[in-house]
């Protein structure tokens, strides 16, 4: 009979894995993972009210990575280096369809789960999420009434403020073209850019041109393309947080006042680059 070796437990560290981290950074150092875990303070005792917690503080860090690269591509595009601004704003619209993934691991969660929780919440909501406010301030959706929210955090509304003075990213895509020789109206370039965007037939006009004739104005076209492509899948997350929050609480007001799924569909409305949605119905 053949003796059988006996069995041997793996040990990396035979292969250089390091074991000892007295003294030394560790992956939970580096990552804060410690402060992470801890950050969920539950006010109820209901099960589901983890859930709820770690699906938004995840989609906050989500929205902090997102704005990380949407600064990023509108300083690559303020200086004409489109090429650049491609990779980060493709790594934007990925990071919405991690947001919209996160919708259908919420929708798990029944109207009769929130019930046992809700109350805990008091008048916190999502609508108050100033990451995301700065999104849409960041790429142009830029409602100065939104700042209210806001008003106890002077620090916030400082970093809305100063958004709200800067070119948006859209802004910064039409400088761009007026830069490459294209005809921006000068309305466009010089208004108020604390002010809502407005649909203009000038610009739709100039980004017909481009989508006329792409061998000629290819990077400008392949920039309106990463637009629409960050656009579709923030509109996907609206559209997934309407359902979501239907499928949860129906028509009931938000915790925050808004008129809950009433207000949210209102937001489907909303066009972030309009021109160039629009175009494809008269090109």
């Amino acid at each position: 009979m053949t003796e059988k070796c006996p069995h041997t437990a793996y040990d990396p560290a035979r292969e250089g894995a390091e074991m000892s981290f007295k003294d030394r950074m560790s992956y939970g150092d580096y990552l804060q993972i410690d402060t992470i875990l801890n950050a969920q303070h539950l006010r109820t005792g209901a099960h589901d009210e983890m859930l709820f917690i770690i699906q938004h503080q995840t989609s906050e860090l989500w929205m902090r990575l997102a704005l990380h690269e949407l600064d990023a591509a509108r300083r690559a595009i303020a200086g004409d280096r489109l090429r650049e601004s491609f990779k980060m704003l493709s790594r934007v619209a990925r990071i919405f369809e991690q947001l919209n993934s996160a919708w259908d691991v919420l929708r798990t969660m029944t109207p009769s789960d929130y019930t046992t929780f809700r109350d805990g919440l008091g008048q916190s909501s999502g609508f108050q999420s100033w990451q995301y406010r700065l999104i849409e301030y960041a790429v142009g959706n830029r409602n100065a009434a939104m700042l209210r929210p806001h008003e106890h955090r002077p620090d916030l509304l400082a970093l809305l403020q100063a958004e709200l003075a800067r070119p948006s990213l859209y802004d910064e895509a039409l400088r761009h073209l007026a830069r490459a020789g294209l005809p921006v109206p000068e309305a466009v370039l010089s208004r108020d850019l604390a002010q809502p965007w407005a649909a203009d037939a000038g610009v739709q006009a100039v980004w017909e041109t481009v989508y006329r004739a792409p061998e000629t104005h290819w990077e400008a076209y392949e920039l309106a393309e990463k637009l629409v492509d960050f656009e579709d899948y923030f509109r996907r997350w609206r559209f997934n947080h309407v359902t979501t929050v239907e499928r949860v609480i129906g028509f009931k007001r938000g915790t925050g006042g808004t008129a809950g799924v009433s207000y949210l569909r209102r937001m489907l409305e909303v066009e972030l680059f309009p021109e160039l949605w629009h175009l494809r119905t008269t090109l």
